[in-house]
């Protein structure tokens, strides 16, 4: 099974022509609203991907909980130990140009009050905990514990990398994924070379796996021993929003299902690019037969 400790949000989403400038307004057409929020993005993902998920988080007592919640109930994802908390939902602001690319504005809400100790009890040898950088990062930090204490596997995504501390936990998970950007900003705080393969290789030789993202290029992954290299097919981009959360989801369902990394990157980068053919980060989660078809048309170069 896997345990998902992490963010629960409702995406406010305005399609624009071009994302504004600091001091700018761009306007689009409508606002529309679609669950979301790292953590709950990447239970569903995982999910539809086929895996047993349970999710760990938290939603407040306002009229945002409901539809924060709607696709993770639709989808039977585990919510026996989701906590409701006195305070605000987590609301993500975002801007969608006509390109796909996008710009979020995230306020937390009760995600900032979620607590490792909820996950006692919850983890053990069997169980893949899936966590992002959307939550207390000593949160993160003591549920890491909990984690190795326990003999679960840890996957750590993280998104988003806006404080050092992220470094230092991808250091500790068993598979840190990151994106280009964030593995540079992490290779700069723990002294790691810049480059993402020599990046992912100094991070991997440290006993973990790395991985990192490349959008359009694909993705790389190190485990120690060999690099693994993948590019992505081609599909027509409407929206990135949900890519890397789709993309960690398979990936970790992969995996706890006894995949090998092989399998796991085929299957993350099958859903990160069926997601950007879909508005949305949740509505875009591709289900498990469209991402085994697709994954079954790549193939991963290992050196």
């Amino acid at each position: 099974m896997i345990i998902v400790f992490g963010s629960i949000n409702l995406d406010l989403v305005v399609m624009v022509k071009r994302l504004p400038l600091p001091g700018e307004t761009s306007a689009g057409p409508d606002c529309q609203t679609f669950a979301g929020g790292k953590g709950a993005n990447q239970a569903l993902a995982a999910r539809r991907a086929g895996a047993q998920v349970k999710m760990i988080g938290a939603v407040g007592n306002d009229s945002f909980a409901a539809p924060a919640l709607a696709n993770l109930e639709a989808a039977a994802v585990d919510l026996s130990a989701l906590h409701r908390l006195e305070g605000a939902t987590g609301i993500a602001m975002i801007g969608v140009e006509s390109g796909g690319e996008n710009l979020i504005i995230v306020g937390s809400g009760v995600n900032a009050r979620v607590s490792a100790g909820w996950l006692n009890g919850q983890l053990s040898p069997s169980t893949t905990l899936l966590m992002q950088a959307e939550i207390p990062l000593t949160e993160a930090s003591a549920a890491i514990d909990a984690a190795h204490a326990a003999g679960a596997r840890v996957i750590f995504n993280t998104a988003p990398a806006t404080d050092p501390a992220v470094a230092h936990l991808a250091a500790r998970a068993d598979v840190a994924i990151s994106n280009e950007s964030e593995a540079a900003d992490i290779a700069r705080i723990l002294g790691l070379p810049h480059e993402p393969q020599a990046y992912a290789a100094a991070l991997a030789a440290t006993g973990r796996i790395a991985v990192v993202t490349l959008g359009s290029k694909g993705v790389l992954a190190h485990d120690g021993t060999s690099l693994f290299t993948l590019a992505p097919p081609k599909v027509d981009v409407v929206d990135t929003t949900g890519a890397g959360d789709a993309f960690c989801g398979a990936f970790a369902a992969a995996l706890d299902r006894g995949g090998d990394l092989v399998q796991a990157l085929t299957e993350g980068v099958a859903a990160g690019s069926l997601a950007c053919t879909v508005t949305g980060a949740q509505s875009s989660a591709p289900a498990a037969g469209d991402i085994a078809r697709l994954a079954a048309t790549l193939s991963v170069d290992r050196r």
